[in-house]
């Protein structure tokens, strides 16, 4: 039988999962829930005599206030708006309209080379912009009047665009990995280096399926045959599209992988390279600057405000004792210790149906992470595979935030179930990435060591 703190945790969890579909934020829900249960356990205990764990006094909102401050001055987290600021940036820089024009005349001719272009393109806006939201959008505009021009399937054509730009959330400099890394206390540069392979990895991955289908399947795709051959100029004209985008990369993920600066230094970097390629491109101007940076400090504030909430749960889950009966259910599994990781990736799997990446990172991610340490596993090799899993969140309906994107600027002709059809063989291929890493941990840990055994 389950202890009486033990059963306002497992009541606090399940309030908080039913209180999502009523549609309120998140961050009021995570702060309310936890406000609500704290006064409970507190007059549970004072006027009943209910055993609530550490839970038994007001000081509770005392340490809330110390939690969130403490928080709030962590200087890593100074990386996130600049992250943002950089990808919205980047956005409006032209860049990529540039990279599209020409990779569809240099691989457009090729059948199932427009596919490989958009996988292509969504790689380096990943590792220039790291927002998912941005890079959906802004495939899905260039990309998918062209693949639907072209004779593309409709279900294929959404499952390239969506999964692609999903890829930003993990290949670095990615928020996720930041906001995992201060949950658990990791060197971000750690984590951006573990995640580099299995990120690029997964686009090849994609690519690899693009090609593959379009040869089994030849009625899906077509090719450009009205394109001029390619030729030296063509090509020229191509590398100075992607050079842009690939000094940006280097300037941002080189300074970090090579000691010159912190994440949140590089970060700074990026935010000015992209402003400076906005002003080359001819794309910088004071209404720029006004909407990139409003846009960024909503998002800003929004990520923020469920940190908050997020805090003031984690600290009243810990004074009930939620984490200490978290890792007893987890190690009562009678499974080997990779069993038990195994259910815990299961777990973040099903919750990415019903809830966002930051929700799972900022709530279950610290309550199993000590419980991965004990087991004697790497936590960067971890954290790398749990947020692998967790990209699956952004196109598992209903809640796949980049289905709503896709839908949001799809052509009209373009249906929701579409959509769902397309996505379906790239969240297979999402899951055969997580089973790599599960199985090969040199594939997270091979670039840090190296670094470490340069230095």
């Amino acid at each position: 039988m389950f202890a009486t703190n033990e059963l306002i945790v497992i009541g606090m969890l399940v309030t908080f999962i039913l209180l999502i579909f009523s549609g309120y934020p998140v961050a009021w829900i995570l702060a309310g829930v936890s406000v609500v249960f704290s006064v409970g356990s507190i007059i549970a205990y004072e006027y009943f005599d209910v055993d609530t764990y550490f839970l038994t006094d007001w000081r509770i909102f005392g340490v809330m206030v110390q939690r969130v401050y403490a928080q709030m001055s962590n200087w890593v987290l100074v990386a996130l708006p600049m992250f943002i600021f950089m990808g919205l940036m980047l956005d409006r820089s032209g860049v990529a309209e540039k990279l599209m024009r020409n990779f569809v005349n240099l691989f457009g001719r090729f059948r199932g080379g427009l596919g490989v272009a958009v996988v292509l393109i969504g790689i380096l806006l990943a590792a220039s912009t790291g927002i998912v939201g941005a890079s959906v959008v802004l495939l899905a505009m260039l990309s998918l009047p062209v693949m639907l021009q072209q004779k593309y399937s409709k279900a294929f054509a959404c499952g390239i665009v969506a999964s692609s730009g999903t890829l930003g959330i993990l290949i670095p400099p990615s928020i996720m990995l930041i906001i995992m890394a201060d949950q658990l206390s990791l060197a971000v540069g750690d984590l951006f280096m573990g995640a580099l392979i299995p990120g690029v990895m997964l686009g090849a991955m994609y690519m690899i399926y693009v090609v593959a289908i379009s040869f089994l399947m030849p009625s899906i795709t077509s090719a450009n045959e009205d394109l001029p051959p390619v030729n030296a100029k063509m090509i020229i004209d191509t590398l100075k599209a992607v050079v842009p985008s690939l000094g940006l990369i280097l300037a941002v993920l080189g300074s970090i992988f090579f000691g010159i600066a912190t994440p949140t230094e590089a970060a700074g970097v990026g935010a000015l390279g992209a402003t400076l390629l906005a002003w080359m491109n001819g794309n910088l101007s004071m209404a720029v600057l006004k909407d990139v940076s409003i846009k960024t400090s909503l998002t800003t504030a929004f990520v923020f405000g469920i940190f908050l909430g997020a805090t003031a749960f984690a600290v009243v889950m810990r004074s009930l004792g939620g984490d200490e009966f978290i890792a007893g259910l987890l190690n009562s599994i009678p499974l080997s210790p990779g069993g038990i990781v195994a259910v815990i990736l299961l777990i973040a799997f099903i919750a990415g149906f019903f809830l966002d990446w930051l929700e799972i990172s900022l709530i279950l991610l610290p309550l199993v992470g000590p419980v991965v340490a004990g087991l004697g596993f790497d936590l960067t090799w971890f954290v790398v595979l749990f947020a692998l899993a967790l990209q699956t969140s952004f196109l598992t309906p209903p809640v796949g935030f980049s289905l709503f994107y896709l839908k949001g600027v799809a052509p009209p002709e373009i249906t929701t179930m579409d959509i769902y059809k397309g996505v379906i063989p790239f969240i297979l291929i999402q899951l055969t990435a997580v089973l790599m890493v599960f199985w090969w941990e040199d594939l997270v840990l091979w670039l840090p060591e190296v670094r470490y055994g340069a230095g």
